[in-house]
């Protein structure tokens, strides 16, 4: 543990390039930084180089390089490696990169969930990088041992050059890169120190505590272990151990106390931990802001001699600690780590898996009609085109879409915020019953611009009934500006599951949509009858149903519903959201496509038909068997929506449902 916890001080400012020069030094930021002035000679030189001239920027091209290891050379040429390789930059500086290389459960994830194609690169940012190298080895060695995983380390490459030696164009990326990246920090002071004390924090996650540190000063006063309330703290922050109860119960107590926050020392030899709450604690809502600290002796020392002690807290600038080459060999950002856990690592890698099968999908036969190429969608307009269809589209059994979101420039900072839900619109006949209907359904990611999807819509073919069609694609108005592209693919698939010839879909006929999810849900629908036209092999109920909006009950987006198509008052066909408000509910689809390491919360709660960053997949179910087949014969259909096997029926703020049903008829 030494590596990690032999330095706990960190200068107020961050070098992001020094070079020596004479018996000072020279560092060079970038113009938007915010750094106190530093004590120590050092010049600072603001930099005015335009941006895009400091480093590659992601979506570049990387070169090829060559690092020394622990175990000789690590060689990177383009398309050598068949997979992603990601570069982490360790530094003992960062709270969050202790609590990554310290947590069982982050190293366990590591080596039992990193996918078989990809590689890491573990580097240094510390003059300590020998010893560190050494000891992330050992750490990775023990957690991949301990799991009979072993076999793991022939693909992770450790480096005992610092990485700002590196002597190539890696440590432009890692600073160029670190415009969004942070140090936090505390800071302490008291009456007869000649400078204050600087050391590493990790904040407490924010599912459950949601306050943050203010720019203001505040009184430290030590408060025992933390697991009672203790009037002496109101006002200031309490100074408490990590022993005898959970973070939870130690800033609940601090909270009841009146405390303006709480600092977790940890007990000497341990590390700092991801302070969380635990299973039902996180339905509790905290007021106040909490971190975990190192204990520092003049801070214990101060205040075991009744020595007023103050701090105050603050983020310094630093390179960031990730970046990643895909397996195009393309420079790529890894997205945000909500909390340390190398699971992010292992989420990004598989979602490049996905993206390196969708690509060798994309490259087989099909007729494929451009829509739109990095289009601008945004307003109520969105994006709009009118596009000649193939001839010959009777021949076509099969429609997918193929669609992508980018954003306006290369970094995830510049994506937009907040998951929206994106749709696309088809019309070919203007006078035609089916104009401006939906054809395909995404969410967007947040703050993350690598989303690419196909989606198979081939039931809904027949709304293409026009040598031309106009499609739009659309979010709600006031969300920020995405680019958006777009091909249909037509293509023939003439097996069945038993070696037949594939009926193609001819008709369809509208069911129901949605609707504000309250007690007057149901209450809208009536039985639909129908008979089914001759001529007719298969008729296929298709829906696409998400839920959004989150009432008392967390619903639609977060709760479970259940959504049941009743044929011929017998046959019940349901679709049931259980995922929604689970744990890591998202991540379980990132091999599906959904977009993984989103600035948002993503991952902590499953959503009702849907993820952050992902195509809503169409529910589609054989219902030939359910129906009378003759077209002289009736059928009937209706639809209803449960909350917990009931009608909804919310207080307040009900949620709601988008849907388009359809029953399909194929030939």
């Amino acid at each position: 543990m030494a590596a990690v916890l032999r330095s706990k001080s960190c200068v107020l400012c961050l070098l992001l390039v020094v070079v020596s020069v004479s018996e000072g030094k020279v560092k060079l930021i970038q113009d938007q930084s915010a750094c106190e002035e530093p004590q120590d000679g050092t010049v600072t030189v603001r930099a005015r180089t335009p941006p895009a001239a400091l480093g590659p920027e992601p979506g570049d091209p990387a070169d090829t390089f060559t690092v020394r290891t622990l175990d000789g050379e690590f060689s990177y040429r383009p398309g050598s490696l068949g997979g992603p390789l990601f570069v982490h930059a360790f530094t003992n500086k960062s709270g969050f990169v202790e609590c990554l290389w310290s947590s069982e459960e982050s190293l366990s994830s590591l080596v039992t969930g990193l996918p078989d194609s990809a590689r890491v690169l573990f580097l240094s940012q510390d003059e300590s990088s020998v010893s560190d190298a050494l000891w992330m080895r050992e750490q990775v060695l023990q957690a991949a041992v301990s799991r009979g995983k072993k076999e793991v380390m022939s693909r992770l490459h450790f480096s005992p050059v610092p990485m700002f030696m590196q002597g190539n164009w890696i440590p432009s990326v890692f600073y160029f890169w670190g415009g969004v990246s942070r140090l936090a920090q505390v800071v302490f002071s008291s009456e007869g120190w000649k400078l204050p004390v600087v050391i590493k924090r990790l904040d407490a996650r924010y599912d459950w505590l949601t306050a943050r540190w203010g720019q203001s000063t505040y009184e430290l006063i030590d408060a025992g272990d933390g697991c009672d309330p203790s009037p002496s703290v109101a006002g200031a922050v309490a100074w408490v151990s990590e022993s005898n109860c959970s973070f939870f119960t130690k800033v609940q107590s601090m909270s009841k106390s009146n405390a303006s926050g709480v600092l977790v020392y940890a007990l000497s030899g341990n590390p700092i931990q991801d302070m969380n709450c635990v299973e039902d604690e996180c339905n509790t809502t905290l007021s106040i802001p909490a971190s975990m600290v190192h204990t520092e002796p003049s801070v214990a020392q101060a205040l075991q001699s009744g020595q007023p002690v103050f701090v105050s807290f603050q983020s310094t600038p630093s390179p960031t600690t990730f970046f990643c080459i895909d397996h195009r060999g393309t420079l790529a950002e890894i997205g945000g780590f909500l909390y340390p856990s190398f699971s992010f690592l292992n989420w990004q890698a598989q979602w490049f898996d996905f993206y390196a099968d969708l690509q060798i999908k994309l490259k087989s036969p099909a007729k494929v009609v451009p829509v739109f190429e990095k289009v601008l969608m945004q307003g109520d307009k969105g994006a709009v085109a009118t596009v000649d269809l193939p001839s010959g589209l009777l021949d076509f059994n099969t429609l997918e879409l193929d669609a992508a979101l980018s954003c306006p420039g290369k970094r995830d900072l510049t994506c937009a915020h907040w998951d929206h839900t994106v749709q696309l619109y088809v019309c070919c006949d203007p006078a035609g019953p089916y104009c401006n209907t939906e054809l395909g359904r995404w969410i967007t990611a947040f703050r993350r611009g690598i989303g690419h999807w196909l989606t198979d819509v081939s039931p809904l073919l027949p709304l293409l009934d026009g040598n031309k069609c106009t499609l739009t694609m659309k979010t709600v108005p006031w969300a920020m500006p995405w680019f958006t592209s777009l091909n249909l693919r037509f293509s023939i698939s003439n097996q069945t599951g038993n070696g037949g010839e594939k009926p193609r879909p001819v008709r369809l006929m509208p069911l129901y949509d949605g609707g504000t999810f309250d007690k007057n849900y149901n209450k809208r629908f009536q039985p639909i009858k129908f008979s089914v036209p001759a001529r007719t092999k298969k008729v296929e109920l298709y829906a696409v149903i998400t839920a959004h909006g989150s009432d008392e009950n967390e619903c639609g987006e977060f709760c479970v519903t259940s959504h049941h198509f009743l044929f011929n008052n017998v046959f019940n066909n349901t679709l049931v959201f259980d995922s929604a408000g689970s744990p890591l509910g998202c991540t379980e689809q990132v091999k599906d496509g959904a977009v993984p390491n989103e600035h948002g919360t993503w991952l902590l709660y499953g959503r009702g038909g849907w993820c952050d960053g992902l195509q809503v997949n169409p529910w589609r179910i054989d219902i030939t068997k359910q129906l009378n087949m003759s077209s002289s014969q009736s059928n009937t259909v209706i639809y209803f929506g449960l909350y917990e096997g009931r009608d909804p029926n919310p207080s307040k703020q009900p949620g709601y449902i988008i849907m388009s049903s359809f029953l399909i008829f194929y030939e």
